[in-house]
């Protein structure tokens, strides 16, 4: 039987179609994606995120440890209050996971996992703590609701006591405040503003009640995928695993090479990759005319008449995009490509345009419709 988050009951009261996502019961959608896509675009939405693991990570040497296992650098975020996106790796490079790491406290961060790789997370943690001074804590007593839109701010902030609704209110992006047991960060996965709150399990349903009585809609993992495809944001498990780099995943921009003598996991695998060339990149894709991109169609080059067995590149994340009424996708494909190129869909051979992500942003077109 799949785990159910706090917010289970509040699903089932809304009709919302439940599927098995990661050995959680999760909703899908609530009756229609596109209505809660375009909810998040035009106005705001709910998330319960739930089933992603809360870690904290304490003690005199958190930020040394940190440093040492995770591919961005925490000294970055040395004021409390601020968030970092990162990767942890392994000692091959390969991405472990990817994750928002919060400097809640002095000696105190909170790192949010990915509900498919929490217990494999949590084991990793551990195995490198050796004589830090640092603990790791799974908080399964604590729940996530993400608000996101044009106004997920404003009306987030009216069901917040107001001491942390004021201080919410006037975090700037990727920051975060806490009072008590609950931390909002101005974070999410949507390319809109809006704030990701932890809170005890047990004040979940009440505060997403309160949110949908100031007209924040409900919204399901699938308008979560392809929001966050529109923004260009990875998916952990497609977009990069631990066989593939940040390098060739459209992510060296969090790894934090500087400075030089900060020894982190997977550093040296980097550095050599550099040194040899990245053979491989992430890129946009944009399909020219009718179809759907999805996840693991073949790539070649516009024209090349290469084999689908033998095509050089793979869409990793496609879907239909409703804020663009067209096909988008995200793929890895050789570096030296940087002209049109083909998808296999449906045995044939569609023409895609390159392009840089995001696709949106803030609810706008981001690619040119010449």
């Amino acid at each position: 039987m799949a785990d159910r988050t706090p917010l289970h009951d509040e699903h089932v009261a809304l009709d919302a179609r439940l599927v098995d996502f990661a050995g959680w019961d999760m909703p899908i959608d609530y009756g229609s994606q596109i209505a809660e896509h375009k909810a998040v675009r035009d106005n705001a939405g709910m998330f319960d995120v739930s089933h992603m693991a809360v870690a904290d990570i304490t003690g005199d040497d958190a930020r040394e440890f940190l440093r040492r296992v995770m591919a961005n650098d925490v000294a970055r975020i040395d004021e409390v209050g601020r968030a970092l996106y990162t990767c942890m790796l392994n000692t091959r490079g390969g991405v472990i996971d990817d994750l928002i790491v919060y400097h809640l406290a002095e000696g105190h961060y909170r790192a949010v996992l990915n509900a498919a790789t929490t217990n494999k997370d949590l084991a990793w943690l551990h195995g490198q703590i050796g004589t830090y001074r640092v603990a790791v804590e799974h908080r399964s007593d604590l729940a996530i609701v993400a608000v996101q839109g044009p106004r997920a701010r404003e009306l987030t902030t009216k069901v917040l006591d107001t001491g942390l609704a004021e201080a919410a209110f006037r975090l700037k992006p990727f920051s975060a405040t806490t009072e008590g047991d609950v931390s909002v960060g101005r974070t999410g996965y949507t390319g809109e503003d809006g704030f990701e709150i932890v809170m005890p399990a047990g004040d979940a349903a009440a505060f997403w009640r309160a949110l949908k009585s100031t007209g924040v809609a409900p919204v399901g993992l699938g308008a979560r995928d392809t929001l966050r495809l529109e923004a260009g944001l990875n998916l952990y498990g497609q977009d990069m695993d631990e066989d593939t780099t940040p390098l060739e995943s459209g992510l060296a921009w969090t790894v934090a090479f500087e400075p030089a003598e900060r020894e982190f996991v997977g550093r040296e695998a980097l550095e050599h990759a550099r040194a040899a060339g990245v053979t491989m990149q992430r890129v946009g894709l944009v399909l020219e005319g009718r179809g759907v991109m999805r996840h693991g169609a073949k790539v070649r080059a516009a024209g090349s008449n290469v084999a689908a067995a033998d095509a050089a590149g793979e869409v990793t994340s496609g879907s239909y995009a409703p804020t663009l009424s067209r096909s988008i996708g995200l793929a890895r494909i050789p570096s030296d490509w940087d002209d049109g190129v083909e998808v296999a869909i449906r045995d044939k051979w569609l023409p895609a345009r390159l392009v840089t992500p995001p696709f949106v942003r803030n609810g706008k077109s981001r690619i040119d419709d010449a």
